[in-house]
């Protein structure tokens, strides 16, 4: 039997050329260039997050040339919302857990290579807690549709949002890792928003 996050040969080709392009793409932007649109992307967020009111807001530490989240989480800071961060869960494989994110927070490297909280149960929030959720993503499309790393991470933790009606999810991404149209399989996750610098794409 296939496994239920297991794509078809031509498909995982094909999502794997894109991430392949997307990603060569995204490490070439500059390093000025990276530092205004940080800042252009935070404030066009901001305004969704203070229209939605949200007092909970989960996101994650840029690697790989991401669009860098550090002038968003300061913003966030200063406005007094809370901050949370994904780690691996321990002991259920494929998912994640949230936790609160301070100045002073410790955090760990991963088997990914990936910084996350340090396991403490206290700083835990539960996904339903969230008010809204901002997703790493490595390429979109104008239907919504998101493409990860291939983990499916966050296509779990949000394959019920809309029954819950929270965490609400927005990608958040650089201008040119839109694509015309991405090759899905039904596990995937369409976002309702994802926010660019230079834009904000509904679906």
């Amino acid at each position: 039997m296939k496994p239920a996050f297991a794509p078809s040969a031509a498909n995982q080709e094909n999502r794997q050329a894109i991430r392949n392009q997307i990603r060569i793409a995204r490490r070439a932007i500059p390093a000025e260039t990276q530092k205004q649109v940080a800042q252009e992307a935070a404030s066009r967020l901001m305004e969704i997050i203070y229209q939605r009111q949200a007092k909970h807001v989960a996101l994650y530490l840029t690697s790989d040339g991401e669009l860098d989240t550090q002038p968003l989480i300061e913003t966030l800071w200063q406005a007094g919302i809370n901050v949370y961060l994904p780690r691996l869960h321990p002991f259920s494989r494929g998912n994640l857990l949230f936790f609160k994110y301070h100045p002073t927070s410790h955090l760990i490297q991963n088997r990914l290579k990936i910084w996350e909280p340090k396991l403490n149960i206290i700083e835990m929030i539960l996904p339903q807690e969230l008010d809204v959720i901002i997703t790493p993503l490595v390429a979109f499309d104008e239907q919504g549709n998101r493409m990860g790393m291939g983990g499916g991470y966050y296509d779990r933790c949000l394959n019920d949002w809309q029954l819950r009606g929270k965490p609400y999810p927005i990608g958040y991404a650089h201008d040119c890792q839109r694509v015309a149209a991405l090759p899905t399989e039904h596990w995937d996750v369409p976002l309702p928003l994802i926010v660019t610098p230079s834009a904000t794409h509904s679906a």
